[in-house]
């Protein structure tokens, strides 16, 4: 039975997965060699050699079940210990195999996880009774299509394996699941705006769902993890389905018809993680541009805020110098007076707040004739000032504002905002720097603004800018997404070789793209 081929659940496999590979970095980034060290590494136990190793039972799947802690490698298997296969493959097949292994066992761990979600949750006969269907549609989408899928899929790679000791590929049965039938996945992640607000109305208007939820949640089954947790399985694996196509592209001998079908898989991933972030923004944006446009009150030509190629970038409030630039001397008192800027993509709005959460418009211009400049060492008063550059405003003019934002940190995001182009204190890896200042992530965060990124855990960015006051602005290496997040919640890469090595791999990943690198990422959100 398929569900009991695995005996970890998704969950803990990924929190297990993603602190080893955090620790295998710390472990590199502290020797001089990057290749000293590698899980995968390790000694294998003497076998006796065999003369043939493909007369040997291939191994099932389903032998993998282990109840200790540690992972399964595919060097642990008996039939490939007792093969001799090990004295055999160089050292870079071993880890290649590793890689391919792990992608087959990681499906099979989120396949018990997803049948939990269905056989446990959704199919518990007192949930039945106390959700309407249009509340269940809602609160489980697809999911039924999506376990299907999964399904299908690990069968194919399960054969795969069985079919000899040493691995052939994956990559290219993930390629033809993901164009044939990875679609299922843009439906269920699309859906995941509505999904939370149900759930969370669910449990504020029914303390019958409340209570069989946190019932359900206590079985010894769901291992301590909350319900939400098996609803969000799909957007992570589709994610992690990605990332472990790339580990396997970093180990395939290059121009080989493996390094073929892993770029291939990998661009059909890339392309259904896009499409799943879309469906996720593009409902969240289209209600909030209708919220925002409800608040405005245009002094000047009114400017139609909706439309479906705009969303909100940034949003707050600055203080703005009165008069002309030579009364800075002045007593700070009156100096400066509140505005508040929503910044979209396209177009800037300036404005002040007025009685009854409304804001009055006085000026606006398109976002690309939007330049920046800092005033440097201008004294306390006129610390965290910059000079906002209006090219075109309203009335067809060239404006000057002069801002003072409450701290560096709030300073520099509205710069990077406001002019995106504006070169950053270090490079990006996208210009081909040989070295860039790197970090991992080590605790996961969740963006509280539009201007900020989401990380996970063992996450490694390039840090293209940093504040005193403890951000960074960041360029995650595997998607080239941007935005900021607290310094706090990584590790620096000190090591320059394993930085070189980072970005060697992030350039290999994206060779198949490599005449659109500049146009990926964040940038088509800015």
């Amino acid at each position: 039975n398929l569900e009991d081929t695995w005996w970890l659940l998704y969950q803990e496999y990924r929190d297990k997965s993603t602190r080893e590979e955090i620790e295998t970095r710390r472990l590199q980034d502290s020797q001089t060699d990057p290749e000293e060290t590698s899980p995968s590494e390790e000694t294998p136990s003497e076998a006796e050699p065999t003369s043939t190793i493909e007369n040997k039972a291939p191994p099932q799947i389903n032998l993998l079940r282990n109840s200790n802690s540690r992972f399964n490698l595919w060097q642990d298997l008996p039939e490939v210990q007792s093969s001799g296969v090990l004295s055999i493959l160089q050292p870079d097949e071993i880890k290649l195999q590793e890689a391919m292994f792990e992608l087959v066992t990681s499906e099979a761990s989120y396949y018990k996880s997803l049948n939990l979600l269905v056989s446990h949750f959704m199919e518990n006969e007192r949930l039945k009774k106390i959700l309407h269907q249009s509340e269940a549609h809602i609160l489980f989408s697809n999911v039924l299509d999506v376990m299907a899928v999964s399904e299908r899929f690990l069968l194919d790679l399960e054969q795969r394996v069985e079919e000899n000791i040493v691995i052939s590929d994956v990559c290219d049965i993930v390629y033809q699941h993901t164009v044939n039938h990875f679609s299922v996945y843009i439906t269920y992640v699309s859906n995941q705006t509505y999904q939370e607000r149900a759930y969370k109305q669910l449990l504020q208007d029914k303390p019958a769902f409340r209570e069989v939820i946190s019932q359900l949640e206590l079985d010894p089954k769901c291992k301590g993890l909350s319900f939400s947790s098996f609803l969000i399985l799909p957007f992570q694996r589709i994610t992690r389905l990605k990332l472990l196509v790339q580990n396997i592209l970093k180990k395939v001998e290059e121009k080989s018809d493996r390094e073929s079908t892993a770029l291939d898989a990998h661009k059909e991933l890339e392309t259904v993680v896009k499409a799943c972030n879309e469906g996720v923004r593009k409902m969240s944006r289209t209600e909030q541009m209708i919220s925002i446009q409800k608040k405005l009150e245009f002094k000047i030509k009114s400017v139609p805020i909706i439309s479906h190629s705009r969303w909100l970038l940034k949003q707050g409030e600055l203080q703005q110098m009165n008069g002309p630039k030579t009364s800075r001397t002045l007593r700070t008192k009156k100096l400066f007076r509140e505005i508040y800027l929503f910044l979209f993509n396209d177009l800037l709005v300036i404005c002040r707040q007025i009685p009854g959460d409304k804001y009055q418009v006085f000026d606006s211009a398109p976002r690309g004739l939007l330049r920046v400049e800092e005033l440097e060492d201008q004294g306390q008063s006129l610390a965290n000032v910059f000079i906002l550059r209006l090219l075109e405003n309203a009335d067809d003019r060239e404006a000057s504002y002069m801002l003072k934002a409450s701290s560096q940190s709030e300073m520099k995001r509205w710069m990077i905002s406001l002019a995106p182009n504006r070169r950053t204190k270090f490079v990006s890896f996208t210009s081909r720097l040989v070295d860039c200042p790197q970090i991992q992530c080590v605790h996961p965060y969740v963006a509280q603004q539009p201007d900020e990124l989401s990380l996970e855990l063992a996450d490694v960015l390039n840090i293209l800018d940093k504040t005193d006051d403890g951000w960074i602005f960041g360029e995650r290496l595997h998607d080239q997404e941007r935005g900021w997040f607290p310094s706090s919640m990584g590790e620096e890469i000190l090591n320059p070789k394993i930085r070189a090595q980072n970005l060697k791999e992030c350039f290999r990943v994206h060779k198949s793209d490599d005449s659109q690198r500049r146009k990926l990422g964040s940038r088509n959100r800015q």
